[in-house]
């Protein structure tokens, strides 16, 4: 599991490797993330956007930015928390992703969150962050 808490918001995230949807000898290999946001804070506050970096085995890096999460833009009120699970596809057997969600506050301002870099390896595989 790997954390960050940025504004008193922590993103907490779970990785886990897909072997029914990998085929190694396809160079495919599909790992689901578990995200939970959660506002530690005393402000409502909403996600509108994220950005990822998702690097390969072989240093190729692809980023990605898009309006909210999994079709959803979630307002988390002081004390709720927001989870959702996606998945990453690579062409090697272990990759990193590292991002941030731009939030809005109550009062109209935005501000970066960050989300913790992971690592996407395989269950036998020691874990490292690449």
């Amino acid at each position: 599991m790997y954390k960050a808490t940025t504004q008193q918001i922590q993103v907490t995230v779970e990785p886990s490797f897909l072997e029914s949807e990998s085929a190694p000898d396809d160079s495919r290999y599909f790992w689901a993330y578990t995200i939970e946001i959660a506002n530690l804070g005393d402000a409502v506050v909403q996600l509108r956007s994220r950005h990822w970096r998702i690097t390969d085995a072989n240093g190729r890096t692809e980023e990605v930015r898009g309006a909210g999460v999994v079709g959803e833009q979630p307002v988390l009120k002081p004390g709720e928390t927001f989870s959702y699970t996606s998945g990453c596809p690579l062409t090697t057997n272990s990759g990193i992703m590292v991002g941030s969600y731009e939030m809005e506050g109550e009062n109209g301002d935005l501000f970066s969150i960050d989300i913790p870099a992971f690592s996407l390896d395989l269950p036998d595989q020691r874990k490292t962050v690449n």
